[in-house]
């Protein structure tokens, strides 16, 4: 089982999982906008391990519309991607197209 950035079992890293629930107008334009934005974090943000962005296809009532799941080696990671310039300007635009997200954040 994967255990860290190295691979190494008995390390840790940190898992921060976000889910979107976005605003009903314009919705795929900015749904579409929003996932281009975040994979392209992965390539700015130095802390950044891994990011997976998901587009929902359940359809049901409680369902969130996107969630993205991304790694670090550990919180001081998270809190460096937190505060990253690139990744505050994807909050702002989230933060405009969305009614609100969820979080969980996690050690692996």
């Amino acid at each position: 089982m994967y255990n860290g950035a190295n691979g190494l079992k008995g390390e840790t890293m940190v898992v921060h999982i976000v889910m979107f629930k976005f605003k009903e107008e314009n919705k795929a334009v900015h749904m579409a906008q929003a996932k281009e934005m975040l994979e392209s974090l992965a390539d700015t943000v130095p802390s950044l391990r891994s990011m997976e962005v998901g587009v929902n296809i359940a359809d049901e009532a409680r369902a969130m519309d996107m969630s993205i799941i991304t790694t670090f080696d550990d919180m001081e990671g998270l809190r460096a991607y937190a505060v990253d310039e690139t990744h505050q300007r994807v909050i702002a635009f989230i933060k405009d197209v969305c009614e609100y997200t969820k979080v969980v954040d996690y050690e692996k």
